[in-house]
């Protein structure tokens, strides 16, 4: 099996953050290097921008005492589906990412003004 194949299967298997996070932890060996070297930079880049946005999620919550049921009731979604957002695997929309945000009341994603 081609390993490009069987890293498709592993990413759809357990969700390619859950996958990538493994794979980067585990040790090296022959089929491993060769798994990580067929992660292109971008899914690279989606996986640890999706990570990074679910951890600035919790520390706001952190910060502000709330807990993930909090913040459903506050967008007026169920827990289980903030759960999900935030479990790294989710690829939010700008728009969940705006109203998350603003029921916060705290920026989750900055860009620099020019």
């Amino acid at each position: 099996m081609k390993i490009s194949i069987y890293v498709d299967f592993l990413a759809k298997t357990f969700g390619k953050i859950n996958f990538y996070i493994y794979f980067c932890s585990v040790k090296t060996n022959r089929v491993i290097d060769g798994i990580r070297k067929d992660i292109s930079p971008e899914s690279k880049q989606q996986i640890e921008l999706s990570v990074a946005i679910a951890n600035r999620i919790y520390e706001i919550l952190e910060i502000k005492g709330m807990t993930q049921k909090d913040l459903a009731q506050r967008l007026g979604k169920t827990e289980t589906e903030v759960s999900r957002w935030l479990s790294g695997t989710h690829n939010l929309t700008l728009s969940t990412i705006c109203k998350i945000s603003t029921a916060l009341g705290e920026d989750i994603v900055t860009v620099p003004k020019s």
